[in-house]
């Protein structure tokens, strides 16, 4: 899909409508109007966002984005004066790599700044597959005999002409004119171009057309559990049949959480199904629901009437501004919901805001015990897992806040070994926030909660174990 937006500032809620109905693969947008307060507005969950920004003044502005599952890579090309965006799209195994290119020509771009612009498409073009979409601002060419009056537009034919075969947009896009072009230098690789529709209130039409060639796509393969599905009866049946006393006698902190996990996994194989985390098509944004997209296709179909003078253009504006209205408001009143909830489901809030950010920041690189800089995820997990597990010995006397010793016996005597009470190890679970991810032992929050009364026993001899010998499970 690709439009011209005039300014997204007020348009990108219904974009993310348009683009979840319409599951496209890539988004070209022209005059984004972005500057850099919109790191936060212009992330769409599923979607890698590519973007230039028109630097120094008001306008402009191109963005492309890209289905996180394709295999894309922006290429890197400096020239403040050309407002050009190119990515490659890694072809099948058996195919060529797809360069995919978005440009905004302003009207009145001078001669230096059209000879950078037919500079870089010349470097483009030498692609073995390339598509190009944008607004080029030269209203005067007539594209079936490829003739134009004006200078710059006869300048501009010579460069398709050297350079690219085919131009695929025969409809005007603004008014009466044909704007927004699409080229290819392949014949075949780009069909079912359609031009109709708006986004907001922008006066350019939509255009939508097919890749017709294969592009690498990363299946998401991540399985996490089904709790829509789980039977925590049977979980409780498998989990009481134990004798956990004989099973984790005489057994060290890690070993005993060995036997304890080994039986939790194996239980839960049986009583709660796994399914795939997300699909290739991404997830729906959260405030998104069948109301707002049923007034997007009513104003879809409305539009068409309108093209056919079957409705006036004062009934499709009037729809439009009741969409942009309801979209609004349904997503203010969805934040405003999730602000409030924040205490009691966290996990939703942070999502939502996390979805949101342009780019994520790791923990940093730690250093070892050996001085040796460590930058994989287990490493710094074994990393600061040693370390606990240094201080972590009965000699030391754990913790010093009161807090942690709520766990063990209050009342018992000097120079007696503390205690793990199995009442107070199962009011602990039974608070446990069931919206937390699993960590690295694959054990689900929400898990331990449900079987808060059930696992009291058994986690109550494991804290005990280790804490008498000073070890502390690995994971």
């Amino acid at each position: 899909m690709y439009t011209n937006a005039r300014s997204m500032g007020n348009k990108q809620e219904e974009l993310e409508a348009i683009v979840q109905q319409e599951s496209y693969d890539i988004v070209a947008i022209t005059e984004t109007w972005w500057d850099d307060s919109y790191d936060w507005s212009a992330a769409m969950c599923g979607y890698k966002l590519f973007r230039k920004d028109r630097q120094g003044r008001r306008g402009g502005g191109v963005a492309l984005y890209v289905r996180e599952s394709l295999v894309s890579v922006k290429l890197e090309v400096i020239s403040h004066k050309v407002e050009c965006l190119w990515t490659r799209i890694r072809g099948k195994f058996n195919k060529a790599d797809i360069l995919v290119g978005v440009c905004y020509r302003p009207p009145n771009q001078d001669d230096e700044g059209d000879d950078l612009f037919y500079k870089q498409l010349a470097d483009v073009s030498k692609s073995t597959a390339l598509v190009f979409v944008g607004d080029l601002n030269l209203p005067d060419i007539c594209w079936e005999l490829n003739t134009a009056p004006k200078r710059q537009s006869r300048k501009f034919l010579e460069c398709i002409e050297d350079n690219f075969r085919h131009q695929l947009v025969n409809e005007p896009t603004r008014g009466k004119t044909p704007l927004d072009l699409l080229f290819t230098n392949t014949e075949g690789l780009v069909g079912d171009v359609v031009v109709g529709g708006r986004l907001g209130h922008s006066d350019h039409e939509i255009i939508e057309f097919s890749i017709l060639r294969g592009a690498r796509r990363t299946i998401n393969k991540t399985s996490t559990v089904d709790f829509r599905r789980a039977d925590f009866c049977l979980f409780r049946s498998l989990v009481q049949s134990i004798p956990w006393e004989t099973m984790l006698k005489n057994k060290g902190g890690q070993e005993g959480w060995t036997c304890f996990k080994q039986v939790i996994l194996s239980a839960q194989e049986q009583a709660i199904p796994v399914c795939r985390k997300a699909s290739w098509r991404g997830r729906q944004p959260a405030w998104l629901n069948r109301e707002i997209l049923n007034e997007i296709r009513n104003k879809k179909r409305l539009y068409r009437l309108w093209k056919k003078g079957l409705a006036t253009y004062e009934e499709f504006m009037e729809i439009a501004r009741s969409c942009r209205k309801n979209i609004r408001e349904t997503k203010v009143q969805f934040e405003v919901n999730l602000a409030n909830s924040v205490r009691d489901n966290k996990k939703s809030f942070f999502k939502y805001v996390n979805n949101k950010r342009r780019g994520k920041e790791n923990l940093h690189s730690l250093l070892d015990s050996e001085g040796n800089i460590v930058n994989k995820d287990e490493e710094k997990a074994e990393v600061l897992n040693t370390y606990f597990a240094s201080v972590f010995t009965s000699k030391t006397g754990g913790p010093q806040d009161n807090s942690s010793l709520e766990v063990v016996d209050r009342d018992r005597k000097p120079n007696r070994p503390l205690v793990f009470q199995e009442e107070i190890v199962g009011d602990l679970l039974s608070h446990l926030d069931p919206h937390k991810s699993m960590g690295p032992d694959e054990i689900h929050p929400r898990v331990m909660r449900e079987l808060a009364e059930e696992l009291a026993k058994p986690l109550s001899i494991i804290f005990q174990q280790s804490w008498l010998t000073g070890e502390v499970p690995y994971d």
